[in-house]
């Protein structure tokens, strides 16, 4: 089982930084029961990895599935955009009465159980879209769309083999309500309507029929009034039994006299003149409400009846309705996991952090709006402290968050943007990133940034995940090269995997730092690059120093090794060749 829910593995701000937010945002979710599944899914901490584990697999299941039914998926689909969550209406039943109106989304709620049923455990599309006639067509992002058909003739057995093992896992299949379903539909028509039927009692069906006698014979009374009056008078009154007479009109005098007319309304204009109900129809008129006690109170019978066969029920409801919340989010992720080329991560014992050509899922898609693509990043990190050094633009903020993405998104059971990925589950992750100012408080971006510290020092725990951006970079940096190094001694000696940004390069220089370094222009041609940009603007030359910036890391093992890409990002934007060789001199 998942930890109890007061149990957090990171706060508010890290799920965002690290794009747990933003990643639950790009869900196609369309009903409520899904958004509770999304709103109530919590992660996995160390001891549960078998569990997560097998969420893996499911997930994986359903991609399967996904690519090889792409039709019944989107099927699927449609019918949670059907669904509302009726499941206080279920449980309304177990006290008091259901309305008509109530009993009806209990019907729509359970025969959309039943198609789901069909179209997940048996792969048929089942009778509730014929049957109901009023789910309008949606358009919405097919999956189809980013599953590659080959032609039948091209399928090879390998291939029919997935398809015809591609099934969806048993845990999200409903449990059969066809019984209930029955109770409330005795006609068995499957329509999405709900009305009190004859065929709920043969009491309630005589009393309808004595009702309808009735009415014909007050119809019949009506129209033998009504040709007496055409016949004697020469007045022709409406199949409603009623006649508008202009106030010009020479006859209107005698048409008020007849004592088988009243006058029901009137304008300045005319006068509307309707027929009298005769003692014959006033008898029949008083038996129809008599009548309707009757039907009303048996009415109410059955559905009293009706609402304590939907209590028995009450549970399996229940457990369905959760049911279709995990389904609808999980094939949501499915679908995510496809649309973004998303890898499943291999979960082990130990505390690690591994994964090869990395891709962080927001700068991507910012990226791929503008026609670029993302260069993947790879690293294996345990426990202790590893620096990621390098210049600015060399996208060290972006492989931080990154390592952080790829964890979180494991242990709330997504599949990650890897090639591939290990993971080790941690108790406790944390972002500290510099852009913390809080200007209503009073502190400094450096202020918030302790504050922070504090909480990390205060929760870390065993198999925690820290991950520190440029700290103390708001302060003087001899101060800030002394704090970040005792952070580092401190962190050391810690069951952390500790990740930290900085300029400071001497701090690697501790014994058991791991130093990562960006790539940043090291392979590049600077003159073809010089002769790129001499001629370009600001925005240009910015543009195109990022296109030639390699961002993946490098693990750096000779102590002092300082990369020059600071200074020849300097000399490209158009600094003074005595300034860069003056600062080359300190660095020496």
């Amino acid at each position: 089982m998942k930890n109890d829910a007061n149990r957090r593995l990171a706060n508010v701000k890290s799920r965002s930084e690290l794009g747990l937010d933003y990643v639950m945002l790009q869900l196609e979710i369309m009903s409520p029961l899904g958004r509770k599944a999304m709103k109530e899914n919590k992660p996995f901490f160390p001891g549960q990895e078998d569990e997560l584990r097998t969420e893996l697999d499911n997930l994986d299941s359903l991609i399967a599935f996904i690519k090889a039914y792409p039709h019944l998926s989107d099927k699927i689909q449609e019918v949670f955009m059907e669904v509302k969550d009726a499941l206080n209406t279920v449980l309304k039943s177990e006290k008091s009465t259901l309305s008509i109106v109530e009993i009806h989304e209990v019907k729509s709620l359970l025969l959309q159980m039943r198609q789901l049923l069909k179209l997940t455990k048996d792969k048929e599309e089942g009778d509730y879209r014929s049957a109901c006639g009023c789910i309008k067509e949606m358009e919405h992002d097919k999956v189809s769309d980013t599953v590659e058909e080959l032609p039948e003739g091209q399928k090879s057995s390998q291939d029919q083999t997935q398809i015809e093992d591609a099934n969806i896992p048993d845990v999200y299949f409903l449990e059969d309500t066809e019984e209930l379903l029955d109770i409330l539909d005795p006609r068995k028509d499957r329509l999405n309507t709900f009305y009190i039927y004859d065929e709920f009692s043969s009491t309630l069906a005589s009393y309808r029929k004595e009702k309808r006698d009735l009415e014909l014979s007050i119809r019949r009374a009506q129209k033998h009034a009504r040709e007496d009056l055409r016949r004697s008078e020469g007045i022709c009154l409406t199949p409603k039994f009623d006649i508008v007479v202009a106030r010009s009109n020479s006859d209107l005098g005698k048409i008020k006299s007849l004592d088988v007319l009243e006058e029901i309304d009137q304008d300045y204009m005319s006068i509307t003149f309707r027929l009298k109900a005769t003692p014959e129809v006033n008898e029949y008129t008083k038996k129809i409400e008599e009548i309707n006690l009757k039907i009303e109170a048996e009415e109410e019978r059955i559905a009293e009846e009706l609402s304590k066969k939907i209590a028995e029920y009450s549970d399996v409801i229940a457990n369905n309705c959760k049911v279709m919340g995990k389904l609808e989010f999980d094939l949501a992720k499915a679908i995510f996991s496809i649309k973004r080329k998303l890898t499943k991560p291999e979960i082990v014992d130990e505390h690690i952090v591994e994964f090869v050509d990395a891709r962080n899922l927001q700068v991507e898609g910012i990226l791929q709006s503008k026609g670029k693509e993302f260069c993947p990043i790879s690293i294996e990190l345990k426990d202790g402290v590893t620096c990621i050094t390098g210049a600015n633009m060399g996208g060290k903020t972006i492989s931080l968050k990154l390592v952080g993405q790829v964890a979180i998104l494991a242990h709330y059971g997504f599949f990650v943007p890897a090639k591939s990925a290990k993971i080790g589950l941690s108790n406790y992750m944390h972002i500290l990133i510099g852009d913390s100012q809080s200007v209503e408080r009073g502190l400094s971006s450096f202020g918030s940034e302790m504050e922070e510290l504090k909480q990390i020092l205060d929760f870390g725990t065993e198999r925690s995940m820290i991950l520190i951006d440029e700290i103390a970079s708001g302060t003087n940096p001899i101060e800030g090269l002394a704090l970040t190094k005792s952070i580092v001694d401190y962190l050391i000696v810690k069951p952390y995997i500790s990740l930290i940004t900085t300029h400071f390069e001497t701090v690697t220089e501790k014994e058991g730092v791991v130093n990562m370094q960006v790539r940043g222009l090291s392979g590049v041609d600077f003159n073809l690059l010089d002769r790129e940009i001499k001629y370009a603007n600001r925005r240009d030359r910015i543009n195109i120093i990022s296109k030639y910036m390699d961002y993946r890391l490098r693990r750096v093992d000779k102590i002092g090794e300082v990369p020059k890409d600071a200074l020849n990002i300097a000399k490209m934007l158009g600094i003074s060749k005595e300034i860069i060789d003056g600062a080359k001199k300190y660095i020496k």
